[in-house]
């Protein structure tokens, strides 16, 4: 039995160099990376190149590149002012993105925390349509996808974002060939509890375009490796089964294993592999028995 997409993983640069992320690469047997701007930050074009050369010749594929989600980097900001800088930092990853061969680019829906009902949903929305009407002729120049990520609910209530009616809309308001969603299983666990992630894929399915693949155990947004926190993975993996993806799923996550100073062991990135394949891979077995037994 063969697990029917790819993996990718997203090793932070700033903690490893790009040798060691190529020879962990090589230990989990994972040909794709999830880029983000550590990679690129203060890099000259020669530079970026450079990388793009260095990974492409050890055999490592980019696909994805998951744009800056700091205070200042919100497309649905109530203030012009940062709003405006916003577009025009994020502009500039993407042309970054695109140098290196990116084919999407993560992008948060805004990057505070607070209730969209009470600082209300129009006026989130209206703020993003002004931001992607920049940015999504951008992403149509350089030739990319613009995925807007689901975030997880807060404490004070829904985050804009968060919840698959807001995605509903976002569908209709923006929906282009360079538009898509990127589903994080772990803040769907978050939103919606352990079977979020299967109920936001069925109602995002036909706009996705990248998946981030985390575990938590639904009340903090954790990043632990699959398996290891309380989403219904069986129920998730039976469902992305049955789809034909295409495009690598990023694991984004680290292993669950001990670190020396937030460096961890190539072993442990193989063995955290190893364990999600077997996590797939008994979720499809479990899938084609009950197949077999309803035949």
């Amino acid at each position: 039995m063969k697990i029917p997409w790819k993996w990718a993983i997203c090793p932070d640069p700033l903690i490893y160099s790009n040798q060691e992320i190529v020879k962990i690469c090589m230990y989990t047997r994972v040909k794709y990376l999830e880029l983000n701007y550590n990679y690129t930050a203060e890099k000259t074009e020669k530079e970026i190149i450079e990388i793009k050369n260095f990974f492409k010749n050890a055999g490592i594929n980019f696909y994805s590149f998951h744009l800056p989600f700091t205070q200042e980097d919100d497309i649905a900001c109530f203030y012009e002012t940062i709003r405006n800088k916003a577009v025009k930092r994020l502009t500039y990853d993407m042309e970054k993105a695109s140098m290196l061969g990116c084919k999407v680019v993560i992008l948060h829906p805004t990057t505070n925390h607070f209730d969209v009902h009470t600082e209300g949903f129009n006026r989130y929305l209206l703020q993003m349509e002004k931001s992607l009407k920049e940015l999504i002729p951008v992403a149509e120049k350089l030739k990319l996808i613009i995925a807007i990520e689901n975030m997880p609910k807060v404490t004070a209530g829904e985050r804009f974002g968060s919840m698959i009616e807001h995605f509903q809309i976002f569908s209709k308001t923006f929906g282009c060939r360079h538009f898509g969603f990127c589903l994080d299983t772990g803040h769907a666990n978050i939103s919606y509890g352990r079977e979020g992630p299967t109920k936001f894929f069925e109602a995002m399915k036909k706009h996705i375009v990248s998946f981030h693949i985390q575990d938590n155990p639904g009340d903090r947004d954790l990043h632990i490796q699959p398996g290891k926190g309380l989403v219904n993975w069986k129920s998730f993996f039976n469902k992305l089964s049955r789809s034909n993806l295409s495009f690598p799923l990023t694991i984004e996550a680290l292993p669950f294993a001990h670190a020396d100073c937030y460096k961890y062991s190539f072993e442990a990135w193989e063995n955290m592999i190893k364990e999600i394949n077997s996590i797939v891979l008994e979720s499809l077995k479990s899938e084609i028995e009950i197949n077999h037994k309803i035949g």
